[in-house]
C-alpha cells in the first residue's frame, strides 16, 4: 500500500514548478531579445546586472555563475567595446568592469527590450513587489 504525499509536500511540489516555469520563461525571453541584439544570452544577463562599477566576482554572484565563466563573458563583451577593465579605486589587485558609452546605450536598448511582453507583465507593479518580497524571503539563507 503507498501512502500519498502529505498536502505541503503537495503544495511545496507544485510552486517549485511554476518557479521553475517562471525561471524558463524569463530565460527564454532574455534569449529571444538578446539575440536581437547580437548577444548571447550570457552577455545580455551581463550587461543586465552590470548596473555600475564592479568587481569580477560581484557580476558573477549577480550573474549566479562562477568567476571564471565571468571572466570569458566579459572578455567577449570587452572585445566589442561594450565593458572596459579599470583600475580598483581601493583595491589594487582587483579590477573593476565598467560600462563603455556603447555598452551604455546597448544595455539601455536591453533594457528597452526586456520590459516588452516580460513574463512578469501580466502583473501589476504591486504584484510584482509582492513576488518579489516573497522570493527574497524565500531565497533567505540562516
Amino acid at each position: 500500500m503507498t501512502t500519498s504525499p502529505a498536502p505541503r509536500a503537495v503544495a511545496e511540489r507544485e510552486l517549485c514548478g511554476l518557479v521553475n516555469g517562471l525561471a524558463q520563461q524569463i530565460a527564454d525571453h532574455v534569449r529571444v531579445r538578446a539575440v536581437t541584439l547580437g548577444l548571447t544570452s550570457a552577455q545580455a544577463t551581463a550587461l543586465r546586472e552590470l548596473t555600475g562599477p564592479m568587481t569580477m566576482r560581484e557580476l558573477a554572484e549577480r550573474m549566479s555563475c562562477e568567476p571564471s565563466n565571468a571572466t570569458f563573458i566579459v572578455d567577449k563583451l570587452e572585445k566589442q567595446h561594450l565593458i572596459e577593465r579599470r583600475t580598483h579605486p581601493t583595491d589594487r589587485r582587483a579590477k573593476q568592469l565598467v560600462l563603455t558609452p556603447e555598452g551604455n546605450a546597448l544595455r539601455e536598448r536591453l533594457l528597452e527590450l526586456l520590459t516588452q511582453d516580460s513574463p512578469l507583465a501580466a502583473l501589476t507593479p504591486q504584484q510584482q513587489r509582492a513576488l518579489q518580497d516573497l522570493l527574497e524571503q524565500a531565497l533567505v539563507r540562516t
